[in-house]
């Protein structure tokens, strides 16, 4: 493991905040009239590379600056899923989540779930060529949530209703 990640996600945010803005006492108004009379202050306006940038391009260079390109791209693969696995099975499945590289995706029935797992390869490898900033290396096909009987803290052990099926 890595000393990124077992140091806590607040700590790791102030440390990418800290290293992409530098020392805030360097931004003070002294700090600023120092750097001037020392001749550090190369900036001159409407000068090299000073050509305004296109927003894509500005929100692009920040989230890669700020870390964020996992979880965005996290985000595009949970709103771009239809696109992935088609209409139809977007329709009966949903994606919970990605945890620890594996993507959770919740079924409506127990077909679909095996239909899904025997798919499962095929996803991987196209959502790793799509969205490999996301981290997914595999899928976990989830059977659908069963009814429960047990409501309350009174409720009795057992097998629940044998004629409700039946």
């Amino acid at each position: 493991m890595s000393d990124e990640a077992q140091v806590p996600e607040h700590v790791s945010v102030y440390r990418r905040i800290r290293r992409n803005f530098g020392d805030p006492s360097l931004r003070s108004g002294d700090a600023r009239r120092r750097r001037r009379a020392a001749g550090d202050e190369t900036s001159v306006p409407y000068g090299k590379e000073r050509e305004p940038a296109g927003l894509g391009d500005v929100l692009g260079d920040l989230t890669s600056s700020m870390g964020w390109d996992s979880p965005m791209a996290r985000a595009e693969l949970l709103a771009a899923w239809p696109d992935i696995v088609g209409a139809e099975t977007s329709g009966h499945t949903r994606p919970l989540g990605v945890e620890g590289g594996v993507l959770l995706v919740q079924c409506d029935s127990n077909p679909w779930a095996v239909q899904l797992r025997s798919m499962s390869a095929l996803m991987t490898q196209q959502i790793t060529a799509r969205f490999p900033a996301a981290g997914v290396e595999t899928v976990r096909i989830l059977n659908p949530d069963t009814p429960s009987w047990k409501h309350g803290s009174r409720a009795i052990p057992g097998r629940g209703p044998r004629d409700t099926y039946g």
